[in-house]
């Protein structure tokens, strides 16, 4: 009998415990601001890591706009790859962790239409696919400018 009640603290103790991760994974580390945005609590460094991917993604976007108006889908493949799923794995541990679940989904995405640009450029070489792609992708961007802004931990910005 004794058992069966460890056993049932235990299950209560992990359900709890499942639910606070599995919530913040879900919200992650926002607070509402004044001009209706969510903004994220972060780090100095984290902070700079997510400007920089952001810089990544702005840059990536001229990059193959640029070649695929001078038809060189070599390079749009070459400059999308940048900004695709591979360079995730530059995503510090405890940014993502604090990021809610809608930025990351944008984020996931803007990745993968990445990727699919380079597949795009590498196959079917039709510049105005790559560009209306493109396109598409920007929307994510716009999406999360206006929904996030980001915050230092000590309310800073």
């Amino acid at each position: 009998m004794k058992n069966c009640t460890i056993s049932w603290v235990l299950v209560v103790i992990l359900s709890i415990t499942t639910g606070i991760l599995s919530y913040k994974f879900t919200v992650g580390e926002v607070v509402e601001t004044s001009d209706n945005r969510l903004a994220l609590r972060l780090t100095v460094n984290e902070r700079d890591a997510l400007l920089l991917e952001m810089r990544t993604w702005l840059s990536s976007s001229q990059g193959v706009l640029d070649a695929a108006v001078r038809n060189d889908m070599d390079e749009v493949a070459r400059i999308a790859k940048i900004s695709g799923m591979a360079a995730e794995a530059e995503t510090p541990g405890s940014l993502f962790r604090k990021l809610p679940l809608g930025m990351k989904k944008l984020g996931f995405a803007t990745r993968a239409n990445f990727d699919e640009i380079a597949v795009m450029a590498e196959t079917n070489k039709d510049k105005d696919e790559v560009i209306a792609k493109l396109s598409l992708t920007m929307k994510n961007c716009i999406a999360c400018h206006a929904v996030y802004r980001f915050s230092l931990e000590d309310g800073s910005l």
